[in-house]
């Protein structure tokens, strides 16, 4: 599967996100991370809330982060989310936080395993496949070709 399209989502770093030297608490890049993947769902035609109406959530089971350089106080900073994989059960998403200066701060990803509102865990639902396979990267920015 070729990687999708990319979100970009600008946020501006807030004071409560931040420690007494005004650089982000590493622990608030994964909010920045969950807004990233709704945007992408939502940009891609499918918002989470409605997705979530249809009888599924897509449940975190694996996060991970790499820390580059500080964001700090008042800053903005763009989001980069795009799905890096998807399997039948499992979806793969990526992310790339970078500043103004196009510089990278955070590298990061989730995976998800799609479960019913039972918590039972379910193949991908065709909706989803669809939107996958009509949200790949020929029609916008593309992911990072290499990660940091």
């Amino acid at each position: 599967m070729l990687p999708s399209r990319v979100s970009c989502t600008t946020l501006r770093v807030r004071y409560a996100e931040t420690d007494a030297m005004g650089v982000v608490h590493h622990s608030r890049y994964i909010p920045w991370f969950e807004v990233g993947r709704s945007d992408w769902m939502r940009e891609a035609g499918l918002s989470y809330a409605d997705f979530t109406r249809m009888g599924y959530y897509l449940t975190v089971v694996e996060v991970g982060a790499r820390y580059h350089k500080p964001a700090y106080y008042d800053e903005l900073i763009t989001v980069r989310t795009w799905v890096a994989a998807a399997r039948s059960r499992e979806i793969r998403m990526e992310y790339e936080v970078v500043n103004t200066a196009g510089e990278t701060l955070v590298t990061g990803f989730t995976r998800h395993i799609c479960i019913t509102h039972d918590g039972r865990p379910v193949r991908l639902p065709q909706v989803l496949l669809d939107l996958l396979a009509n949200h790949r990267g020929e029609d916008g920015p593309h992911p990072p070709s290499s990660s940091s």
